[in-house]
């Protein structure tokens, strides 16, 4: 039996036809700038954009009155006549030829068409300035200016202006390279039997011109991009900030059910042993209601405790109440807040909820009053009624706001104090008092709760 071997041949390399994959980083940048060339100046060239109005919300332009407001707006078309104003006096006063004779108007007619083409065709325009700067050469008869003579010069510069304002940098930059291509050709080609030729000082000024521009663009480019970012970031500030406030809320809402959840399971379990023999229907009632508080509670912590952070840990001291604010209003008389509690109706026992949210309205409304009034002196009113619990934090003005500057704040200790309330459906009115100062009056219902019914 014959052994036999196979030997796997090198194939040489694909050619450029064999697919784009072969294709050298060189060729492919080529084809990409042609491609670009493609679609910026010859790409629906003639397509009619016509130059819109200024916008008239600009810093200087807003404080002039109506009706020069309303000129403003057609500044840029005003200036855009001026340039072809300019070249139409320019081509037919340097034509050479006697003022009156139908050759003068025309080249005179020639550079000021191209300028005004801009208002409506820009790409247009520029390759009429192109096409029109040999023919105003030829009908001039040649002159000491090549290839641009005076009248072509203004047109021609005011068109790449004007253009490249109206388009990207990328369209600007083709367009100084195919008149860079054009001064190259004439000067080769004719530039030689002329003592001057005026290509370098066309190039130098277009360039700095069309510079001027796209640096303008990117500057514009770039502040509006610092402007939606500001936006986005503003706008998730404020939510981040609102979804940590609800966070909180859920958090405190989370502890407040749980712990009653927890002693309405634990009583119901306790409460048959308190009975001497009881009812086989009581002990079923008291299962029931404790398996309905397990089951409540455990479903309470899978929904709510979600909103807890890895690294949230649960307060070891009880939650705030109303019994505590004479702490809280020793630690804001400290910090250079003179304030009063004033305390109406008679003193009870509310829900653990409503004690919270009003030491919570409270803590918030004195912490605005020491940031963005400080040395005023503040009031803080509780009125205990039949059918819920009042509160009403005011705060005089600022003494010295000239001495003392405000602390700005993220402006979210109001829509906080909002959604306290809504939580509890209740009321809340907030804004400033006729003396200066700024009045938050809260209204938190409480069900009442009648003795027969207990």
């Amino acid at each position: 039996m014959t052994e036999t071997t196979q030997q796997h041949i090198p194939r040489a390399p694909r050619g450029d036809g064999d697919g784009a994959g072969a294709r050298s980083p060189e060729y492919r940048l080529a084809q990409n700038s042609l491609r670009g060339l493609r679609q910026d100046l010859f790409h629906d060239a003639f397509a009619y954009r016509p130059l819109p109005p200024r916008p008239t919300d600009g810093p200087f332009v807003r404080r002039l009155p109506p009706r020069l407001r309303s000129a403003a707006q057609h500044l840029p078309h005003a200036l855009v006549g001026a340039v072809a104003l300019l070249a139409l006096m320019a081509g037919t006063l340097s034509s050479g030829l006697p003022g009156g004779d139908m050759p003068s108007l025309l080249i005179g007619l020639l550079c000021a068409l191209p300028v005004l083409a801009t208002l409506v065709r820009p790409i247009g325009a520029f390759w009429l300035s192109l096409a029109a700067t040999p023919v105003v050469a030829i009908l001039n008869g040649g002159g000491s200016d090549w290839p641009w003579m005076p009248g072509a010069f203004i047109c021609h510069l005011g068109v790449l202006v004007v253009v490249a304002l109206r388009t990207r940098p990328r369209t600007a930059a083709w367009m100084w390279v195919l008149t860079a291509v054009y001064a190259l050709l004439s000067d080769v080609l004719v530039g030689g039997s002329y003592y001057y030729t005026n290509s370098g000082p066309m190039m130098v000024t277009s360039a700095f011109a069309l510079l001027v521009v796209s640096l303008r663009h990117v500057r514009h480019t770039a502040q509006q991009e610092v402007t939606a970012q500001q936006t986005v970031t503003a706008h998730e500030r404020s939510r981040r900030t609102a979804l940590e406030e609800r966070t909180t809320i859920a958090r405190e809402l989370h502890d407040v059910v749980a712990h009653h959840m927890s002693v309405v399971a634990i009583q119901a379990e306790a409460a048959p042993y308190r009975v001497d023999n009881p009812p086989p229907e009581l002990e079923r009632a008291f299962a029931t209601i404790r398996e309905n508080a397990v089951a409540a509670l455990t479903e309470l912590r899978r929904i709510l405790g979600v909103v807890r952070a890895e690294d949230y840990e649960a307060p070891d001291a009880p939650q705030p109440t109303l019994a505590d604010l004479d702490a809280l209003l020793v630690n804001v008389r400290g910090a250079g807040l003179q304030v009063e509690k004033v305390v109406t109706g008679a003193v009870r026992e509310l829900p653990q909820g409503v004690e919270l949210s009003a030491y919570r309205i409270v803590q918030e409304a004195l912490s605005n009053s020491l940031r963005h009034a400080p040395g005023a002196s503040a009031r803080v009113e509780i009125g205990y009624v039949l059918g819920g619990l009042g509160v009403r934090i005011v705060n005089g003005p600022a003494p010295n706001p000239s001495l003392v500057k405000p602390s700005p704040g993220a402006g979210h200790g109001i829509t906080g104090m909002r959604e306290r309330v809504t939580m509890l459906n209740g009321e809340m009115t907030a804004g400033a008092t006729d003396d200066g100062g700024y009045e938050v009056a809260v209204f938190l219902p409480v069900a009442t709760v009648i003795e027969g019914d207990a």
